[in-house]
Parts: C-alpha cells; sequence; structure tokens
C-alpha cells in the first residue's frame, strides 16, 4: 500500500492536513498514525488504514501526563509503533480540534472528555418517557462548549399521535432556537433515512443522551446492521436493561463516523462560560440591561433578567435552568482553584524540605 492510498484512508476517518503538519513538525513521520475508537480503563483500540489493534500508552506519555484529558480518549488521533504481535504502542496524541466534556461524577473540579474531534453531536430523546427540555439545554450547553454543532433528535415517535409528536417539536423550537430538530422511530424508521442522508463523509458525529433512548439501535439503522447490542425498557423501572457501556467508534457505510456513548445520568457543567453565552443568548443580551454590573440575576432590584421572567418574556424553566447550570459552574471554577491552590501549597513544603534537607548535608 502506497503512502498516497494510506492517507486517503486516513482521510476518511477524519485526518486532514493540519494534523499531517504537526505529525511531520513534531518528529512522528517515523510513526503509525492511527484513531482511537474504544478505550476501557486504560486499554485503547487503534484504527489505522490497514487494521484495528488493541493498544496501550508508553511510560512516558502515562508519566508526563498532568491531569486524565492528557490521556487518549475516544476520537483521539495518535502517534502508533507496532509490537508484540500486531499490538500497538501509543506514543502521542495529537492536538484535539476539540472535546466534548463533563464533570467527572463523583470527583470534586475533574472533568470526563465524552469525546475527541466532534463535528457534530446527536442529542437524543425519547419522545415518551425521557422528554426533558431542561436535559436538552444541558447537552446543548456543552456542545456549544465544545464548538460542536447539535442536532436535537425525538426518538421513539411511534409511541405518540402525530399531533402529540407536533406538540413537542415546536416546545423544543420555541425554548431552543436556531438547532436543527428531527422526529425518528426505530420501529417505524420514520425519519431514519433523512437523518443518514444527511450525514457527511468522514465528518464525526457523537451520540448523546439518557440510558434506554434508543442510541445504540439507532447507531444499528444507521449503520445498516447490528454494531452493537440493545437492551428493552424495563416496564417496572422505565430504564434501559443493557445499553452501550464504553465509548465506541464506527465507520458507516455511507462515510459517516459516528460515536456511541453510554446513557449519562449526570451532565456536570465545567468552565462553560462560552456555552451559557451562547445556549442562553436572549438572557445574555438582556443582562446588559441590569442595574448592576455583577447582577446574579436572582434577589438584586433593577435586574432586567428577573423583570423579563415576571413579564413572561423569558421562559422561566428556562431561567431556572440557566441559574442552575451557573451555580454549578461557578462551583466547579472554585473547586478547581482550590486545587491548585493545594498543589502549590504542596509543592512548596516539598522544596523548601528538599532545600534544608541539602542546607543540613543529609
Amino acid at each position: 500500500m502506497d503512502k498516497q492510498e494510506y492517507r486517503m484512508n486516513l482521510k476518511d476517518l477524519g485526518y486532514d492536513e493540519k494534523l499531517e503538519r504537526f505529525r511531520n513538525e513534531q518528529g512522528y513521520a517515523s510513526f503509525g498514525v492511527g484513531r482511537v475508537i474504544s478505550e476501557h480503563k486504560e486499554r485503547y483500540k487503534v484504527k489505522t488504514a490497514d487494521h484495528e489493534c488493541d493498544a496501550e500508552i508508553v511510560g512516558n506519555l502515562r508519566f508526563s501526563a498532568q491531569s486524565r484529558s492528557d490521556f487518549p480518549a475516544v476520537g483521539d488521533w495518535v502517534a502508533v509503533s507496532e509490537y508484540d504481535n500486531d499490538k500497538l504502542l501509543i506514543h502521542a496524541v495529537f492536538p484535539r480540534k476539540n472535546m466534548l466534556e463533563r464533570q467527572a461524577v463523583g470527583k470534586k473540579g475533574e472533568t470526563q472528555i465524552i469525546a475527541a474531534n466532534i463535528d457534530y453531536a446527536f442529542i437524543v430523546q425519547a419522545v415518551d418517557r425521557d422528554f426533558n427540555l431542561n436535559r436538552i439545554e444541558r447537552y446543548l450547553t456543552i456542545c456549544n462548549t465544545s464548538g460542536v454543532r447539535p442536532v436535537v433528535v425525538l426518538n421513539k415517535t411511534d409511541l405518540l399521535d402525530e399531533t402529540a409528536v407536533t406538540k413537542l417539536i415546536s416546545l423544543v423550537r420555541e425554548r431552543i432556537a436556531l438547532v436543527p430538530v428531527l422526529a425518528i422511530s426505530n420501529e417505524t424508521l420514520q425519519g431514519i433515512k433523512e437523518l443518514k442522508a444527511g450525514m457527511e463523509k468522514g465528518k464525526t458525529y457523537c451520540l448523546l443522551g439518557s440510558s434506554g433512548v434508543g442510541k445504540s439501535t439507532l447507531l444499528n439503522q444507521l449503520a445498516g446492521h447490528n454494531q452493537m447490542k440493545t437492551g428493552s425498557i424495563s416496564s417496572s423501572t422505565s430504564k434501559g436493561r443493557h445499553i452501550t457501556s464504553h465509548r465506541e467508534l464506527h465507520v458507516l457505510e455511507n462515510g459517516g463516523i459516528l460515536i456511541d456513548n453510554p446513557g449519562m445520568r449526570e451532565v456536570g457543567m465545567t468552565d462553560s462560560t462560552r456555552g451559557l453565552e451562547m445556549t442562553f443568548d436572549d438572557i445574555i443580551r438582556l443582562s446588559k440591561d441590569c442595574k448592576y454590573k455583577d447582577c446574579t440575576h436572582t434577589t438584586e432590584k433593577g435586574c432586567a433578567i428577573i423583570a423579563a421572567v415576571e413579564n413572561e418574556e423569558i421562559d422561566r424553566s428556562s431561567y431556572d435552568n440557566y441559574i442552575r447550570m451557573e451555580r454549578e459552574k461557578a462551583h466547579f471554577e472554585s473547586t478547581v482553584a482550590e486545587k491548585r491552590k493545594k498543589d502549590k501549597d504542596l509543592g512548596k513544603i516539598i522544596r523548601d524540605y528538599k532545600k534544608n534537607k541539602k542546607m543540613r548535608g543529609l
């Protein structure tokens, strides 16, 4: 296989000239190139132009990492070499175009990468049990923070009549402007053909949503065959029995690249100022008319936002959701600052100890 053919195959995976320049400038030209298609407890699977291989990171990359985000994530491009019967070693992670992330569950001040190098995100919700505008705004905010273009996908429309589905679509469009909204059914295949036709070759898409909304079944529909096992909804708990357990990247027959994700019960905000400003642009725009520059939009007299809510110019539920996410973001940022201060203080203690030890001749 010659180099030109090799690069064309990588281009089908989303590889571009910017990544190739980085590879050459950083001295990785002698290494192979691959894209991380799955990750489970620091064990990876990487897709190259030739094949898919299990992979692990080299010691230097492991020990130089400052945080979990320095490790490879699904969607990353990496420099690799072969060893031990077609297994791969990952030597470096190429710069990310973007990354979807949320607060790491149960770990204060830490983030969890959902996926990297994404072009579009399908925000999937079931129209029966799962429909929740506040949750859509949360997913929309993490997309806007990362520069990922969102598409709202309302699934399981076969469970409602046409009038009810139309009403839900209207509710989404009234609250969330300028974001495409598609209604589909994995059972009747309504909207599947249109969704598939809109996917571009070489572009990377990501499925976001709670467990049981039909993400894995949708993946199978878009792929044209069973890529992932699927589960039914428990009638007693209204939750999916078996759904995706880890993130995985799939190359579809139409040339699109799709990353499936486990269902997320929590979508905590990180440093998402840009995302909040884009998602709640009407609130941000009105905030310029507030009496005080540091207005929190909660209790202050002369707050233009509170007045707009009371006059029903702004949806109260959307306002409440905005305030809640702003508080989460502020708490996350303060936790990060506190951790950095503790690390700095610990570093000073260690340096002083080494200095005193040297002066005593120990």
